[in-house]
C-alpha cells in the first residue's frame, strides 16, 4: 500500500472532517425526501409509520452498514474504491466480468445526474414553508445554483474544499438536533427499529412492497461512499459512520415521530416532513443550511463522475477526452466535456420534472443495478482475494441478490413514472463503453506482431546508411507490444516504408496500465547496443499518461547515469538549438472502405471510430506535445468485400 493511503488510515479530526465533506454528502442528504417519498399521498397510519421507518433503518443497516462500510471497504486497491478499482482487482479472476463492469459504471453516471436536481430542489423547496414565499417558483432558483456549480469546476475546489467538512458536520449535528426534539415528544417511535414493523408494512400493507422503491433513497449514496474511499481512508469512514448513521437515524426517527402526532388518516398535501420538524423561526437558516448540503452532495457526484470517466478512459472504456488539473492538489481533475454533459443533463431533468417529488420517480432505478453489479464483483473479491470459504460467499450473496433484487423489482413500478430516463441516459453511457472496449478489442485483434529480432540487423544497416537523409536523432515509437522481443509489423514496415526512416537511434516505448491506481515505474531494455531500446513504463489506471515527459526523464536518468553509452552520443543538439532531436512516430488505424459489416459489427466499430474522432488526438492523449510528431494512418480491414461483380466491357464504335 502506497504511504499515502497509510497516512489516510490514521483516524484524525481532520481526517474525519474530510469524510464528512466528501464521502457522506449523497447519502446525508437523504432525509431531504425519502420519508416525504415513502408517505406520499397515503393516508397516515401506525403500520405505514413505523413499518416505513423500519424499512429505512434495516436498508441502511443491511446495505450500507454491512455491505459497503464492512465488506465493500475490504476492497481497497492500494487506498482506492469504486467500481473500476473492484474491477480491476478481481478482472484475471472471471471471463464475464466486463459487461456488468460497464453496466453499473453507466448506471453509476446515469446517478450522477439525477443527485445534484434533487438534492438541490429538495432543499430550495424549503422556501414554500416560509410565510409569503408559498407559491415562489422554485425551478430557476434550482437552474441557477446547478448552473454556477458547474460553471466553478474549471477552478477546482480546493479553495472552498476546506468548509466543506466543517459545513457538514454542522449539517448532520442539525439533523440530529431537529429529530432529537420531536423523539422527546413521540419517544414510542423508537420502537420502530422492531423489524417485525417492516415485514407487516411489506406482507400486509396495500402495496407495501412497492414502498420500498422509496424506502431505497435512503441507501442510495452508499455506492459513491465506496468510490470516494481514497479521499480518506478506510478507518476514518468506519469511525465517521458511527456519528453519521446516529444523526440519519435520529432524523428520520424525528420526521416519523411527527407524522405520528398527526390525525389518523390525514394526508400531507405536498408538505415535506423534514421541514416541518424544524421551528417556524429556524426555517430560514436551517433552509440555507439543507442548500448548501445540496451543494456539496452535488459536488461530491461531480468529482466523482470526473474519477470515474478518468479511469474508464485509461482502462480503454471511454474515448479520449481532455482531462485538466485545475489546482496541485493531487487526485483532483475537471473534464470539460464531463462537466458540460452533466450540466446540460442536470438542467434537462430539472426541467421535465420540475419539482423534487416527481424527481423521486426516477431516483433508485439505475443505481440497484450498479448496487448488484458491485456484489457481484465483491463476491470475486471474497472468494478469490481474502480468500473466504465458498459456502459463506455463497450465503453473501444470497442475502444481498435478495435484497437488491427486492428493490430492483419496486422501483420497476418508476419505470413509466419517470425511471425510463436514467435507464435511457445508463444505455447512452453503457452504449458509448461498450463501442470504445469492443472497437479497442478487435483493432487489437488485428495488430499482428512480429519478433523484433529478426529485424534488429536490418535496422542497424539502416541507421548506418548514410545514403538515406537523416529522419531523427532519436526516433521513438509507442507499441502495444509487451513482450521484449515483440513489436507491431506496422511499425516495421513504417520504418522501412518507400522513405526509410533513419535514425541514430530507435526507440520503442509501451505504456502498461497497471491493476493498482498510482503506479509510475519504468525499466529499460537494450536489443541492440546503443542502437534499438525498449522501455516498458508502468502506469496506475488513474494516472493520465505524460508519455514525452516520462522520456525526457528517462533518457536524463540514462545519461546521468551513463548508461547505454548515450552520454558519449550526439544528441542531434546543436549551436543554434540546445534541444535533443527528438521525433514521436504514431500509427493510426482508420476503417477501411473495403469492409463489408455484418449489423452488429458494423454498428459497433463505425461508433468506435467515430468516437475516437471526437475524442483527444493520440498525441495530446498520451502527451506528446513538445516533440515533433508524425502521424501514420494504417487502413483496418476487418470483414473486406467478397464477390465484387466487376465485369469488363467490350469496346464498340458507338459513342
Amino acid at each position: 500500500m502506497k504511504s499515502g493511503s497509510k497516512d489516510l488510515n490514521k483516524v484524525t479530526i481532520a481526517a474525519l472532517l474530510v469524510a464528512m465533506g466528501i464521502i457522506y454528502g449523497d447519502i446525508g442528504t437523504s432525509p431531504l425526501y425519502v420519508l416525504k417519498a415513502v408517505v406520499g399521498e397515503r393516508p397516515i397510519d401506525e403500520m405505514l409509520v413505523y413499518g416505513g421507518i423500519s424499512c429505512v433503518f434495516w436498508t441502511i443497516t443491511f446495505q450500507t452498514t454491512f455491505k459497503y462500510i464492512y465488506l465493500t471497504l475490504k476492497a481497497d486497491n492500494h487506498g482506492e474504491g469504486g467500481i473500476f478499482s473492484l474491477f480491476a482487482l478481481v478482472r484475471r479472476y472471471g471471463k464475464f466480468l466486463i459487461i456488468p463492469t460497464i453496466l453499473g459504471a453507466s448506471t453509476l453516471l446515469a446517478d450522477g445526474i439525477i443527485t445534484p436536481p434533487i438534492s438541490v430542489a429538495s432543499a430550495v423547496e424549503g422556501l414554500t414553508n416560509i410565510h409569503g414565499l408559498e407559491h415562489i417558483p422554485t425551478v430557476p432558483i434550482v437552474i441557477v445554483i446547478i448552473s454556477a456549480l458547474f460553471f466553478f469546476q474549471r477552478y477546482g475546489t480546493n479553495k472552498v474544499g476546506s468548509i466543506f467538512g466543517p459545513a457538514m458536520l454542522v449539517w448532520f449535528l442539525m439533523i440530529a438536533t431537529l429529530g432529537m426534539l420531536q423523539i422527546v415528544q413521540h419517544p414510542g417511535i423508537l420502537r420502530a427499529i422492531n423489524p417485525m414493523y417492516a415485514y407487516n408494512l411489506l406482507t400486509a400493507y396495500p402495496q407495501g412492497f412497492w414502498l420500498l422503491g422509496a424506502v431505497f433513497l435512503a441507501t442510495t449514496g452508499a455506492e459513491a461512499l465506496y468510490s470516494d474511499l481514497g479521499h480518506c481512508g478506510r478507518k476514518n469512514i468506519r469511525v465517521s459512520w458511527i456519528f453519521v448513521k446516529t444523526c440519519l437515524l435520529l432524523n428520520y426517527m424525528g420526521q416519523a415521530g411527527w407524522l405520528m402526532s398527526l390525525k389518523e388518516n390525514s394526508l400531507l398535501e405536498g408538505r415535506n416532513p423534514f421541514f416541518e420538524i424544524m421551528p417556524h423561526w429556524f426555517l430560514v437558516p436551517g433552509i440555507l443550511v439543507a442548500t448548501m448540503a445540496a451543494i456539496i452532495a452535488s459536488q461530491a457526484l461531480i468529482t466523482g463522475s470526473y474519477t470515474l470517466i478518468n479511469e474508464a478512459m485509461n482502462l480503454n472504456f471511454w474515448p479520449r477526452v481532455t482531462v485538466r488539473q485545475p489546482t496541485d492538489s493531487k487526485g483532483q481533475i475537471y473534464i470539460p466535456s464531463v462537466n458540460i454533459m452533466l450540466w446540460i443533463g442536470c438542467i434537462l431533468i430539472v426541467l421535465h420534472f420540475r419539482n423534487s417529488t416527481n424527481m423521486e420517480a426516477a431516483y433508485g432505478l439505475a443505481i440497484t443495478l450498479t448496487m448488484m453489479v458491485t456484489t457481484y464483483l465483491l463476491s470475486y473479491f471474497l472468494l478469490f482475494k481474502l480468500r473466504w470459504p465458498k459456502y459463506l460467499v455463497s450465503l453473501l450473496l444470497l442475502l444481498f441478490v435478495s435484497i437488491e433484487l427486492s428493490f430492483f423489482v419496486a422501483n420497476i413500478l418508476k419505470f413509466p413514472e419517470g425511471g425510463y430516463i436514467t435507464l435511457f441516459i445508463s444505455a447512452f453511457y453503457f452504449f458509448i463503453m461498450y463501442s470504445i472496449y469492443s472497437g479497442r478489442k478487435i483493432s487489437n485483434r488485428f495488430t499482428k506482431f512480429v519478433d523484433l529480432g529478426k529485424y534488429v540487423s536490418m535496422i542497424k544497416e539502416l541507421s548506418e546508411d548514410e545514403s538515406i537523409p537523416k529522419f531523427s536523432t532519436h526516433l521513438i515509437y509507442l507499441t502495444k507490444a509487451n513482450q521484449r522481443q515483440h513489436i507491431e509489423e506496422k511499425i516495421i514496415k513504417s520504418i522501412f516504408a518507400q522513405k526509410p526512416k533513419r535514425a541514430e537511434v530507435y526507440w520503442f516505448v509501451h505504456i502498461h496500465r497497471t491493476e493498482e491506481p498510482y503506479t509510475l515505474t519504468y525499466n529499460v531494455s537494450e536489443l541492440v547496443d546503443d542502437k534499438v531500446i525498449k522501455i516498458n513504463i508502468n502506469t496506475g489506471f488513474r494516472v493520465q499518461p505524460r508519455t514525452e515527459l516520462y522520456f525526457r526523464k528517462i533518457i536524463q536518468e540514462l545519461v546521468i547515469n551513463k548508461e547505454l553509452n548515450l552520454h558519449n552520443r550526439a544528441d542531434g543538439s546543436t549551436k543554434y538549438n540546445d534541444e535533443p532531436d527528438f521525433k514521436f512516430v504514431l500509427i493510426e488505424k482508420f476503417l477501411s472502405v473495403e469492409n463489408e459489416f455484418k449489423l452488429r459489427d458494423g454498428i459497433l466499430l463505425n461508433a468506435f471510430f467515430f468516437l475516437k474522432n471526437l475524442g483527444q488526438s493520440d498525441e495530446k492523449a498520451f502527451g506528446i506535445d513538445k516533440s515533433d510528431v508524425v502521424v501514420e494512418h494504417v487502413p483496418l480491414v476487418y470483414q473486406p468485400a467478397q464477390n465484387i461483380d466487376l465485369k469488363r466491357c467490350v469496346k464498340t464504335d458507338q459513342h
